[in-house]
């Protein structure tokens, strides 16, 4: 597969590791990394980005599909269930394991809010491999835009935390697979 890529059009991407949205002009050249999750990590001459899955058709990719269907419980609150399968479409751009398998995320709770306006809040503690990892603004902002697809969610707020400190006990049976630890 031929991972020259030129982009065809301007392209919204994140920037890694910051996580600072940028413009990619057309005409840019690109080097597909990695396509994992719905979205795509491309490096050009002055750095990473993370292209999202509905921006596919510019680097010629098929348009990922975002939209979730899994409806809101009775009370209208987001389905936890639903928020989780969103989190497991999250990987870091250097690891084929989604965030919930690789053991990253510590927690995920809702919350019934009233301010400013009535919904509900979605807030994840999670944790990255190493605290010198730089990827931690761009995992954040993968996982909080994939969250607020979600129905019923209103917002999101995905901190990123060092207790406990990550380690590899810490993914699961099925992450291990995939990374051959196992």
């Amino acid at each position: 597969m031929n991972r020259d890529r030129t982009l065809s059009r301007d392209v919204t991407a994140t920037q890694i590791p910051s996580g600072d949205k940028t413009t990619l002009p057309a005409a840019t050249k690109v080097m597909l990394h990695q396509t994992l999750g719905g979205s795509y990590t491309v490096q050009t001459d002055f750095g990473l980005f993370r292209i999202d899955g509905k921006d596919g058709d510019a680097i010629g990719e098929e348009v990922a599909d975002h939209s979730v269907t899994a409806a809101t419980l009775a009370d209208g609150a987001p389905d936890p269930e639903a928020i989780w399968a969103q989190l497991r479409h999250v990987f870091d751009p250097e690891i084929p394991v989604n965030i919930v398998d690789l053991g990253l995320v510590y927690s995920m709770d809702v919350e019934k809010v009233t301010e400013p306006d009535p919904g509900y809040k979605v807030q994840v503690a999670m944790t990255l491999t190493a605290p010198g990892c730089g990827m931690g603004p761009a995992i954040a902002e993968d996982a909080k835009s994939k969250i607020l697809l979600v129905p019923g969610v209103s917002d999101a707020d995905v901190r990123i935390t060092w207790d406990p400190p990550w380690n590899q006990q810490m993914i699961s049976e099925e992450g291990k697979m995939k990374l051959g630890l196992i």
